[in-house]
């Protein structure tokens, strides 16, 4: 397989496998990926997973978009760019460079924008996909050239499907660039459907919701709840046949497993009961 010279544009910890693979098998000419910014509860300044990465591989790194400009008289062999939640929008500069191809988790169109992932979990979906497409000017909106479906578990979390979906894209992005020619783009056909970033609200549990939902909800984006006046995380649950006292969920078949109240590490739901000896367990927003 020739080596052809790539720059990589993507931010988030599930693109690391696919960035690792192209860099194995090409020439990676730099990476794009968002700038610093303040993460945990100490707002501690901090890098990308995909800058670290390059660091670490000595690739050079960039934080804004702004910068590819000055970067075209170096890189006029350029082969392709690709792109994998990256987070930002590109422009006819970029576009127009070279070809330009992106890794979508999601069966488009539907689950176009920005949290594809967690939207199909949250929803309940029980599968989904990976398209590999052409970058439009219209977000998300290019034609496919490959297309790669997987399952989604009841019980999978965002991260599991991260997981999945970082494996499958490093096999499918080397595969096309050993042969571009055999993977002709087709239009998306279909209706589209959007999801948006999530907020801290959206992670508030509405205890009047069904088991599901609410177990959907705690696996994709977290869920949080006052328990007996305490502010707490809800980390895991599952739902079951049987009915359970705690959960106020229409129902009555959500199971918590674990959960971390603030400023505490996390434990297990039996361990936290027991810290109320024996007092009524209420629940509220």
């Amino acid at each position: 397989m020739k080596r052809k010279a790539i720059i990589l544009m993507g931010t988030n910890d599930w693109v690391i496998p696919v960035f690792e693979r192209a860099a194995n098998e090409h020439d990676i000419v730099a990476v794009f990926t968002r700038g610093p910014k303040p993460a945990g509860r100490k707002r501690i300044v901090t890098k990308s997973p995909v800058h670290v990465w390059a660091e670490s591989r000595g690739i050079p790194v960039y934080n804004r978009v702004k910068e590819f400009s000055s970067l075209k008289p170096q890189i006029s062999n350029l082969d392709y760019i690709v792109v994998a939640s990256y987070g930002v929008i590109l422009k006819d500069d970029v576009l127009n460079f070279a070809p330009c191809v992106n890794i979508h988790p999601s069966d488009l169109p539907k689950y176009r924008g920005p949290a594809p992932m967690s939207t199909a979990v949250y929803n309940g979906d029980t599968e989904s996909a990976v398209c590999l497409m052409r970058v439009a000017a219209e977000v998300d909106a290019g034609g496919v050239y490959m297309r790669a479906p997987f399952a989604i578990g009841e019980n999978d979390t965002t991260a599991d499907v991260e997981s999945r979906v970082g494996a499958i894209s490093a096999e499918m992005l080397s595969g096309f660039l050993a042969s571009p020619s055999n993977y002709p783009s087709a239009a998306q056909v279909g209706t589209p459907t959007f999801t948006r970033k999530w907020t801290p609200d959206d992670e508030i549990i509405n205890w009047n919701r069904g088991a599901e939902a609410i177990h959907n909800q705690v696996r994709s984006i977290g869920g949080r709840t006052k328990i007996n006046g305490l502010d707490v995380k809800i980390l895991e649950t599952r739902v079951n046949n049987d009915e359970f006292p705690f959960a106020k969920a229409s129902g009555g078949r959500l199971e918590i497993l674990r959960v971390q109240p603030a400023g505490k590490n996390p434990m297990d739901w039996k361990s936290f009961v027991n810290g109320f000896r024996g007092a009524r367990i209420e629940f509220g927003k």
